[in-house]
């Protein structure tokens, strides 16, 4: 049986059968996008993140439906926007890769990974109004060395970029 602990403007505290998790108040649905320049550059975004006091490295990516009115947004909407919102850059297609939970044990939130493709530069990026992000675009003959260098500078590393490693590889 189900039982609600908290409601917070955006989270709910759960318990269902003694096992205590996380929900996000409408869906539950975030978006990652994978996107490589036609110069052959990943795109990542580095943000300070209040939960784990620190500046992140993390590849584009946002909640669905989120914004007001779009409550119905497609996933694929979701990551076009967000993808030309944080980065500036916009792709010509999506392609979904993956579809998983973020942390199967904590929340129920589930990620929809997509491929973007042929992707055109249209403005600086940098997130809305509520964000302050910076944009990298790192050639993946260095991302390895460039990773390391951010992460020995003290910037948290998400795992995510080292599985889209896995999908953007020459075969």
């Amino acid at each position: 049986m189900k039982k609600t602990h908290y409601q917070g403007r955006y989270l709910i505290l759960n318990e269902t059968d003694g096992w205590e998790y996380v929900s996000r108040r409408g869906r539950s649905d975030v978006v990652i996008i994978v996107a490589v320049t036609p110069d052959n550059k990943l795109l990542l975004v580095e943000q300070y993140r209040i939960p784990v006091t620190a500046f992140t490295i993390e590849l584009p990516a946002g909640l669905v439906g989120d914004q007001a009115g779009q409550s119905d947004e497609s996933l694929e909407q979701a990551a076009d926007r967000e993808l030309l919102e944080e980065t500036g850059f916009q792709a010509e297609s999506l392609s979904l890769l993956h579809r998983g939970p973020t942390s199967a044990g904590l929340c129920d939130e589930q990620m929809v990974i997509f491929h973007a493709h042929n992707l055109q530069r249209i403005h600086a990026g940098g997130g809305d109004d509520s964000e302050d992000i910076t944009v990298h675009a790192i050639d993946l003959d260095q991302l390895p060395a460039w990773l390391n260098a951010q992460s020995q500078a003290g910037k948290l590393l998400d795992p995510k970029i080292y599985a889209a490693l896995y999908w953007v590889k020459p075969d």
